[in-house]
């Protein structure tokens, strides 16, 4: 397995490993480019992963302090916890439902297509839904994308079939088991779903795409990939030009070192990629890097979401099988006559019963909650996920008083719906309710938004340097050698779930940034 010296100065320094770091390593890799991979969290194989929520909890999830602000419920709920993304090798692929669905033409253009929003700040993104579509075809079939390719679909289980008796009495006409990176048959060397039920906990069968199980052990194989998990990346240097030179980090000692690079990608996820190009900041660039627009941090999204979850006279079992094993999509349509811009989509969530606990109602307690708790074997359930509408006030700070072990200020994330959100939200709800009441719930319960995955935004992608902090291949418009390579680049964030997009844009990242270096560019 390679190793690479600190001191080599022609590797490409990704930090992280998720959707886009993993992805944009192994694509390089393939190319012939030496690669490092910093990756903050440990490394578990497939057979370390455990099928319980809370022991999963404790293996898998970025746990450091964080703190919150805003008028939104999580902060109320979970104020050091507002975003639930991974700490280790393969990053929130690890632990993700496998959702893979493509952004609609309209979702690149928000600015012109809904136009001046009041209290919104809106953007077109510089790349269209034409250039992206030979990456999304490419994305799909690396990931196995079920319903492309010929790849058949996943079986529906119990809750899809709740939900699709649903939407066929209220009218709706787009709704299958989901487009999902889970083999429903054997392929690229892995085998196909075993129904489990356990999706989010890592996937013991394997048969779910991750950069873990896919992407970083085909880099490791070319010889030209190293991955370094336990390290924590505190800070990108450049010299006296501005040229990013390399990264200092912890290693998983403890003992800091410093890696050189030629070329720099920042893929720590929408709350830590700003956090580092912020406490990055120096006497030549004292607002941080890239960040001359002052848009490094602004414009978080984490997509409307909140659940619905009814009863049912009779047992549904939600639990058994997959995860999210089916998705309404009628809803995610553009249509200002439902009193919101954006649109919706409806997908199959089931929660065990210790996180449906958590979570059903934070706090709550009561016959009232006793008894939903009682009827969780009878009970269906659905996500809402929605286009959020990007804000400057809603962003990623620095915070003024709290530290990691390291000393650094941590992520402070402030996030306020704006009033489109929370219209879409109550429309969300009222749909959700619709469906499970045609079919004979007895019960319906609203539940509101928790700590998400999706987080989006806060190094967005533009066309003019003033407006964001990337260009469209995600290289920084301030220094030529730094780019970005996860969420943090969305402009907006799409009524669906965002790692198909985000493997699709390290895709197109690799391929520019290989043809970059070749011509010494970069």
């Amino acid at each position: 397995m390679a190793k690479f010296d600190l001191n080599d100065d022609s590797v490409v320094c990704i930090i992280g490993s998720g959707a886009g770091g993993g992805t944009l390593g192994n694509e390089l890799a393939q190319r012939g480019i030496k690669v490092v991979i910093l990756e903050a969290g440990g490394r578990s194989e497939t057979q370390d992963f455990f099928n319980d929520e809370w022991d999963s909890f404790t293996q898998l999830a970025w746990t450091d302090m964080r703190t919150t602000s805003g008028s939104w419920r999580v902060a109320k709920d979970f104020a050091n916890l507002p975003a639930w993304i991974v700490k280790a090798v393969g990053g929130s692929t690890v632990h993700w439902a496998g959702a893979s669905l493509r952004f609609q033409e309209h979702e690149f253009k928000t600015r012109t297509t809904y136009g001046a929003l009041p209290g919104a700040n809106l953007h077109d993104w510089p790349i269209t839904l034409a250039e992206m579509e030979p990456y999304y075809t490419k994305a799909e079939f690396k990931m196995g994308v079920t319903g492309t390719n010929g790849i058949p679909r996943l079986p529906g289980n119990n809750n899809y079939k709740v939900l699709a008796a649903g939407a066929a009495k209220l009218g709706y006409k787009e709704f299958h088991s989901g487009n999902m990176a889970i083999n429903s048959q054997p392929r690229d060397g892995r085998g196909s779903c075993q129904q489990i039920g356990f999706c989010f906990q890592g996937c013991k069968s394997g048969a779910k795409w991750s950069t873990l199980v896919s992407e970083i052990p085909k880099g490791e194989a070319t010889g030209n990939m190293e991955v370094r998990p336990g390290s924590m990346v505190h800070k990108i240097e450049h010299d006296a030009s501005g040229k990013v030179t390399g990264v200092v980090y912890m290693d998983s000692k403890g003992v800091t070192q410093r890696q050189k690079a030629r070329v720099v990608a920042v893929a720590g996820n929408s709350i830590e990629s700003p956090r580092l190009l912020l406490n990055s900041a120096s006497s030549m660039y004292p607002d941080g890097l890239a960040n001359s627009s002052g848009q490094v941090g602004r414009n978080y999204m984490r997509h409307m979401t909140a659940s619905v979850y009814a009863t049912f006279e009779k047992p549904v079992h939600m639990y058994r099988g997959t995860t999210m094993a089916g998705i309404v999509r009628d809803e995610a349509r553009h249509d200002t006559k439902r009193g919101f811009v954006g649109g919706y989509e409806m997908e199959t969530l089931s929660l065990g019963l210790p996180f449906m606990a958590a979570f059903l109602d934070p706090g709550g307690w009561g016959r009232s909650f006793t008894s939903a708790m009682e009827d969780f074997p009878h009970m269906a359930g659905m996500w809402l996920v929605g286009e959020d509408m990007a804000r400057e006030t809603n962003r990623i700070t620095l915070d003024p008083v709290a530290k990691d072990k390291q000393g650094l200020p941590v992520a402070s994330v402030h996030f306020d719906d704006h009033a489109n959100d929370i219209a879409m939200r109550n429309h969300g709800f009222q749909q959700g309710a619709a469906i499970y009441e045609s079919v004979g719930a007895t019960r319906v319960f609203d539940t509101t938004p928790y700590p998400s995955t999706h987080n989006m935004g806060t190094n967005r992608m533009s066309e003019k340097a003033r407006d964001g902090v990337v260009n469209k291949y995600g290289q920084t418009h301030d220094i030529k050698n730094l780019f970005v390579s996860d969420g943090s680049q969305f402009t907006s964030g799409a009524a669906c779930n965002p790692t198909l997009t985000i493997v699709s844009l390290a895709i197109r990242q690799a391929e520019n940034m290989a043809g970059m270096m070749q011509r010494k560019e970069i």
